[in-house]
């Protein structure tokens, strides 16, 4: 396995763990909810259920970005060689290695700290179409495109 693969499998099983995870506790809140309207009523138990609601639309919306990055992932092959930054690349800029993907966090592979920029970043768009050698500038900072994989 390559070390983009790796990458790659790191960030999909990560994807793949939040999704559960708030699959689970979006169940839970229903459930929570169904079982909190048999045996109450009033104020108190309409404004819990309110939150609960609140809590829900919030979970919903964090599984829509899970299942989002996840769907941008699964589309990137990582096996394509390109010796201009596409989405799949692996950069290394100012001794930074950046997987061009989407927003995610930043991970350790091998001892090797790898950050997963959105090609729609500021970073990320400036560097998309760059070759070996290129020099971008975002906030006043400079990157050179040490190398692309």
């Amino acid at each position: 396995m390559t070390f983009k693969q790796k990458i790659l499998q790191h960030h999909l099983t990560l994807l793949q763990d939040k999704i559960d995870v708030y699959r689970d506790m979006i169940s839970g809140l229903a459930d929570d909810a169904q079982n909190d309207a048999k045996s109450s009523a009033g104020d108190k138990h309409e404004t819990a259920l309110s939150m609960m609601h609140l809590e829900q639309e919030k979970l919903s919306t964090k599984l829509q970005e899970a299942i989002h990055f996840k769907d941008v992932l699964s589309k990137i092959d990582v096996s394509v060689e390109s010796k201009k930054v596409i989405l799949g690349s692996l950069v290394k800029a100012n001794g930074l290695h950046l997987f061009i993907s989407a927003a995610l966090p930043k991970i350790n592979i091998e001892g090797v700290s790898v950050l997963a920029l959105s090609p729609q970043s500021p970073l990320g768009s400036q560097l998309i179409g760059k070759e070996d050698g290129a020099v971008v500038e975002v906030n006043g900072s400079k990157f050179t495109v040490e190398s692309i994989q």
